[in-house]
């Protein structure tokens, strides 16, 4: 028997899973230890990545995306440890993580499972380490706020137990998935994870199975991780919000009965339209905002044009002033004015492009005749200043800099071997950022810290890369709590990888530098242009339907197809041999262009990867041309690849 069986369920994170292996390896001396990767299907090159870096890993590579309570309980089926530890890919561990967690277990034989103190990429303490059981009243408190309101509240914050010491060990309800160190004779008593959790929720019914079976449940702050908790999570998605809350139910469903169990499904779906109902507001207003102030800037430009050009188009006819702002900034958004990063000379070309479709309207349609068209093109310059005014000063306060187009400069300070540090300013190199500014070669010493503190002051540092390879985990956490500065990222070399990793909050997307490449069908221009051209082509077919129906098989699903992508519900070409989840169906895939029944999945997945890193709307064009006879099938899920980590090697 071995003494511990860790887990790790992988979906698209190979930089993470990397690093999160090579901590494990580490943590391991000193334990018999056997690791599980469990591979869903992934298409970044993790499964290549496993075979080759780590050999030792025992590697499952599922053909589907499986969830995390299936893969993980694949993987406890073969384990053969006296405990079982599920870990996440974004995580990474303390070289004492396994052996303190596996000595405390020991010495408490009636544990059944415990957490461990996280903290999260930027150093901060992640109150999810500890948990109390989502009861009817916890939920209310957390749907409506008060757990944020009172957070050391021992009655409103039961959610994160707020009222505990961080520092101390304690007996809670719940765990975090993310780190939760199992007895194994528990797991045989209480059973695996419940499968009918496909993402949420299933951690916390496997915490109370564990201590209705009597065991107790700790949170052991003895020893630390870091979990990239925003690389797996986008909170402010309605799909998180749809998920979580929809697991919550599922545990309601399991866990509680009578009116506590109608009382916890309403505060669910209470919380559930609520949340959805902010976050679509929220990405509204944000996606709005900038485009209210431009029509500001429109209408600004109208009030001075009617001030300057004599006898100027009456103002009273505010409807057709309506239409011509909805020229003007829908053919800046279309230009990409809007898209980020922000570039001027997008909206000096969508604005150039409005103003020519408006002079050209009005010449030719008449009904707009008494238009002085001094009075638009005064309205369209004084517009454009005061639109490059707002963006200016936006850009001014987000980066501090004037020079438009440039992000904040990256001020970056390499801590590591002089060997390492060379490593990381070549990576830095080839992914276009800026070199490291100062290095540093600690020597293990308390007035190591002090000398960082001096140089992230003396040089204004914003960014220190932490060398894995010289470096140990438990000093590196140590580092990024005491210096503890907003104005500073956090990012670590991992030894002999490609990647630089890090993570800015729990909240925020993990971020890594590797060489960039562009990947077209990932770029909003082109999203817009592949959405317009689904559009006109679908019109186009059904205006030649009569004609072009009779050579199609499938005719009532072709209808139905036209219908489909005419209002946006499907999309003519799509990916399907590459993996994300959620993506609108598609009816043919850049394979079709091919027209060849005999494709290995390898090969549809490397035309794929040419298709969206050299898409242009001709090639859809080209695939629909050779493949009319195929437009009535049924329209099949598409799968596209993260606009973060592009799935080409």
């Amino acid at each position: 028997m071995k003494d511990l069986s860790v887990i790790i369920v992988n979906y698209n994170v190979s930089y993470f899973l990397e690093q999160c292996l090579l901590s494990v390896r580490k943590a391991a001396q000193g334990l018999q230890v056997e690791v599980f990767v469990v591979d869903n299907n992934s298409v970044d090159g993790s499964v290549e990545m496993v075979r080759r870096r780590f050999p030792e890993v025992i590697l499952l590579a599922n053909k589907d995306n499986l969830g995390f309570s299936k893969a993980n309980n694949q993987a406890i089926r073969q384990a053969q440890g006296k405990y079982v530890l599920l870990l996440n890919p974004d995580t990474v561990v303390e070289e004492d993580t396994f052996v303190a967690c596996f000595g405390f277990m020991e010495a408490h034989p009636k544990a059944g499972a415990l957490g461990v103190k996280m903290m999260d990429g930027a150093g901060q303490f992640l109150p999810e380490s500890k948990r109390g059981l989502p009861t009817p009243w916890v939920a209310f408190c957390k749907v409506f706020g008060l757990s944020a309101l009172f957070p050391t509240s021992s009655l409103f914050n039961r959610y994160h137990l707020g009222h505990l010491s961080s520092e101390k060990i304690h007996q809670v309800d719940i765990l975090a998935g993310a780190f939760m160190f199992m007895r194994a004779e528990a797991l045989e008593k209480v059973g695996l994870l419940d499968e009918n959790f496909f993402m949420y929720g299933e951690d916390i019914d496997l915490s109370y199975r564990i201590k209705e079976g009597g065991y107790e449940v700790y949170y052991f702050p003895q020893t630390r991780i870091i979990h990239y908790k925003g690389e797996s999570t986008r909170k402010t998605s309605v799909n998180y919000v749809f998920m979580f809350y929809r697991a919550m139910m599922v545990f309601a469903r399991k866990h509680f009965s009578g009116r506590q169990a109608w009382l916890y499904s309403f505060l669910i779906q209470l919380a559930i339209y609520l949340r959805a109902g902010i976050a679509i507001l929220a990405r509204a207003v944000q996606h709005a905002f900038p485009i209210m102030l431009d029509g500001l800037c429109l209408a600004l430009g109208v009030l001075v044009g009617e001030k300057v050009v004599p006898n100027p188009f009456s103002l009273e006819f505010s409807p057709m002033w309506a239409a011509y702002f909805g020229v003007w900034l829908g053919a800046a958004y279309f230009s990409g004015a809007y898209d980020r990063p922000t570039r001027l000379y997008w909206l000096l070309r969508g604005m150039l492009w409005g103003s020519i479709l408006l002079m050209a309207f009005s010449s030719v349609v008449g009904i707009v005749g008494t238009i002085n068209k001094k009075h638009l093109l005064v309205a369209v310059l004084v517009g454009l200043v005061g639109m490059t005014a707002w963006r200016l000063l936006w850009h001014f306060r987000q980066y501090g800099h004037w020079r438009f187009g440039e992000q904040k400069a990256k001020r970056i300070a390499v801590v590591g071997s002089s060997k390492e540090v060379k490593r990381a300013a070549l990576l830095l190199r080839q992914a276009g950022a800026q070199e490291p500014v100062a290095r540093l070669e600690p020597q293990h010493t308390p007035a190591d810290l002090r000398q960082i503190q001096e140089v992230i002051q003396i040089y204004k540092i914003n960014e220190l890369i932490f060398c894995g390879k010289d470096l140990a985990v438990s000093q590196i956490i140590e580092w990024m709590v005491q210096i503890h500065n907003r104005a500073v990222e956090f990012k670590i070399l991992p030894e002999n990888s490609a990647y630089i990793i890090g993570s800015s909050s729990k909240n925020a997307p993990g971020d890594y530098y590797a060489l960039h490449i562009e990947v077209n069908l990932l770029n909003p221009y082109h999203q817009r242009n592949k959405v317009v051209l689904n559009s006109l082509v679908s019109a186009l077919l059904l205006l030649a339907a009569p004609v072009l129906i009779w050579r199609i098989r499938g005719k009532k699903q072709f209808l139905k197809n036209c219908l489909g992508n005419l209002v946006g519900l499907y999309q003519w070409v799509g990916l399907k041999a590459t993996a994300t989840p959620d993506a609108k169906p598609a009816i043919l895939s850049p394979v079709d262009k091919v027209n060849s029944q005999r494709i290995s999945p390898m090969a549809a997945r490397q035309i794929e990867v040419v298709y969206a890193k050299d898409y242009t709307p001709y090639d859809d064009l080209t695939i629909l041309a050779r493949n009319l006879a195929k437009l009535g099938r049924p329209a099949q899920p598409v799968r596209v690849p993260h606009a973060e980590m592009p799935v080409l090697r």
